[in-house]
């Protein structure tokens, strides 16, 4: 699996706010986790639950891939993410997922971000 190119689809997808593409990329009883949920979410009826919710909270993001690194059942990833807040200013935020893999679906996620200046 190129997982550079499989990293930058997915984050299209996150960009595209395309909840039944991302769906695509998870197993059915994939576990996700980041700030909002810290305890996690289980199979794709909550993902997509949360995702639909989040999606239309939340202003348009865009996704940069910077840098991915193989490990043992999946990879890491760093990106960048553009927020284009109402009032026209941006705001900018640096991530960091664990993705473990099932062939080529994502069976656990795990998000970390913190702002950038």
């Amino acid at each position: 699996m190129d997982i550079e190119r499989y990293n930058a689809e997915w984050l299209r997808a996150w960009t595209e706010k395309d909840v039944p593409r991302l769906l695509e990329f998870y197993h059915p009883e994939t576990e996700y986790r980041d700030a909002q949920v810290p305890n996690g979410l289980k199979g794709h009826g909550a993902l997509k639950q949360y995702l639909e919710g989040l999606f239309a909270a939340t202003p348009p993001m865009a996704y940069t891939p910077d840098e991915v690194w193989p490990i043992p059942g999946g990879y890491c990833g760093r990106w960048y993410c553009t927020i284009s807040l109402p009032d026209g200013s941006t705001r900018r935020l640096r991530g960091f997922d664990l993705v473990l893999l099932d062939g080529d679906r994502i069976t656990f996620n795990e998000v970390y971000t913190h702002n950038l200046p």
